[in-house]
């Protein structure tokens, strides 16, 4: 295999793997997509941001951003409250409820990688997760996304 036919299979296979995770998130929790879980992981990362904060890390449209929002609070999930620096602000925070959701969705997902990868040896594994992250890292990477925030790869 050429390196032209490598990317292929690579740009190939990188589509079934995300159409698989947006699938995958409905099953283990039919109210959470894909989408919402990444917003409420950066939330629990990060103690909590703006939603325009939201927006600029994951190079979304503020407006894609505001009804993913609104439907985590309307769940929720998420709530804003008053930044204690600059009054004027809201943050958005995880409630005590999207806390265990996501911690709940997150075990389920490595559950679901554990057992995909199971049968992999060890090198093999660093090698794929070296590889990922080198991918991941480039500065562009999170430019290369659609309107709902789903890698473009």
């Amino acid at each position: 295999m050429d390196a032209a036919d490598a990317v292929e299979v690579i740009q190939r296979e990188m589509t079934v793997f995300a159409r698989r995770a947006r699938a995958s998130a409905g099953r283990m929790h039919p109210e959470l997509s894909l989408v919402s879980y990444t917003l409420l992981g950066h939330l629990e990362e990060s103690g909590g941001c703006r939603a325009t904060d939201l927006a600029a890390h994951y190079a979304l449209d503020k407006s894609t951003v505001s009804r993913q929002v609104t439907a985590l609070e309307r769940t929720g999930l998420v709530e804003r409250r008053q930044d204690a620096e600059d009054h004027r602000v809201q943050v958005l925070q995880l409630t005590e409820a999207g806390r265990r959701i996501l911690a709940q969705v997150t075990e389920s997902r490595r559950a679901a990688f554990r057992e995909r990868l199971a049968e992999w040896p060890a090198a093999d594994l660093e090698r794929f997760a070296d590889y990922l992250v080198r991918y991941n890292t480039r500065p562009d990477a999170l430019a290369d996304r659609d309107e709902r925030g789903s890698a473009l790869f």
